[in-house]
């Protein structure tokens, strides 16, 4: 080979070369979620309209729940729409501050109806270390034990074989369902427990229970009927209270509770190749949408509506996924089709709110709350 075919040869390997770099960069930056623009005006929008409903004392909507001023304030939070020392998170704080049991270690309100323990226990940990504020470590540190309390297990004289082992419920001793645990989870996350710790291996064995799959993780009579890999309302009496019937005692799923369901697989370390993660994967794929709540009985797609957007936003990014392919091979990006959904929804004054009151959503502090938090794990991102 002369120096003149070294020379060719040397420069073709260059562009071969350049080519490749210039492909993995294009690739190292591909771009997922909504228009920054659309992201910040709808954000800004919905952060305005919680502003400006705020009562005197710092709340929101206690009325109706001690929860909710916990769950403005994650989404205000995790939005980047305020900081803790913008004069409305402060308040908002100092009423969560009011909440604080300091004997039992719930942050529902002293004297409090049982009932509300563990959601607003759940939320309002989650809004204090969302604040980022060093002085609510102590409180953190006692919710999560109250939390523990809470998990059904042998403290409530139950044992691994019994259905309703290791879920939580709303507290009190009532039964647990999939909708408790999923918060209870979350908040044992954002207060730093050791993944180790034995309450997920406890939760695992509800949240598998929860799961229409059949197999050595449920042994429930009604799992193997769909088994489609869905998740329902609860495992035990949790599990006739919500959702479609279907033949034979079958009790299929939904999206709000699936997306819980794959969350709560993955916050209690199980892998992205075992069956249960597969088969949830696979009905998302089926029932991809940001349109309805899939799954719910005829005629009530939209309920629960913004608490899906939500979960399923949530859901997503725990997973680590970008894009989720459908049963027709389509990929969508659902940071962006989330967003979409709420711009369309969206009122002039900034709020969300549902048609339908069932699960508090005819709250538009609620709706809109839920839908700051879906938006939080929307924002565009470079990969």
């Amino acid at each position: 080979m002369n120096s003149l075919q070294r020379n060719v040869v040397g420069f073709a390997l260059l562009l071969a070369v350049l080519g490749g770099v210039s492909a993995i960069s294009a690739e190292a930056e591909k771009k997922f979620g909504p228009d920054p623009k659309v992201w910040e005006k709808t954000a800004d929008k919905a952060a305005a309209y919680l502003k400006s409903h705020q009562a005197e004392d710092g709340s929101w909507s206690k009325s109706s729940s001690p929860a909710i001023t916990g769950i403005v304030l994650i989404g205000l939070f995790r939005s980047g729409k305020a900081a803790t020392d913008d004069p409305d998170a402060a308040r908002g704080l100092k009423f969560l501050e009011t909440l604080v049991d300091s004997k039992e270690g719930h942050l529902a309100g002293t004297g409090a109806r049982v009932g509300l323990h563990n959601y607003a226990t759940s939320v309002n940990l989650m809004a204090f270390r969302a604040s980022g504020q060093e002085k609510y470590l102590a409180v953190i540190a006692n919710a999560s034990a109250y939390l523990k309390k809470l998990q059904w297990d042998e403290s409530e004289g139950k044992k691994p074989e019994d259905a309703v082992y290791g879920g939580a419920g709303y507290g009190g001793g009532s039964r647990p369902d999939l909708s408790n645990t999923q918060f209870f989870l979350d908040a044992l996350v954002a207060a730093g427990t050791p993944k180790d710790d034995a309450v997920f291996r406890k939760a695992l064995i509800y949240v598998s229970r929860c799961q229409n799959l059949k197999g050595e993780h449920n042994d429930q009579s009604w799992a193997g009927k769909i088994n489609d890999g869905s998740f329902i309302y609860g495992a035990g009496p949790a599990g006739e209270t919500r959702g479609a019937r279907g033949e034979g005692g079958a009790r299929p799923g939904y999206g709000s509770m699936t997306y819980a369901g794959l969350k709560g697989l993955a916050l209690c370390g199980v892998s992205q190749d075992d069956p249960r993660y597969r088969k949830a994967l696979e009905w998302i794929s089926k029932h991809y949408t940001v349109d309805a709540n899939p799954g719910m009985p005829a005629g009530s797609g939209g309920r629960g509506m913004y608490y899906y957007l939500m979960t399923m936003a949530k859901c997503l990014d725990t997973v680590g996924l970008d894009e989720v392919t459908d049963v027709e091979g389509k990929t969508h990006d659902w940071r962006a089709d989330i967003t979409a959904a709420l711009v369309n929804r969206q009122r002039k004054d900034g709020a969300w709110t549902n048609e339908t009151s069932t699960w508090m959503e005819g709250t538009p502090e609620l709706c809109t709350a839920y839908g700051l938090i879906a938006l939080s794990y929307c924002k565009p991102k470079v990969k």
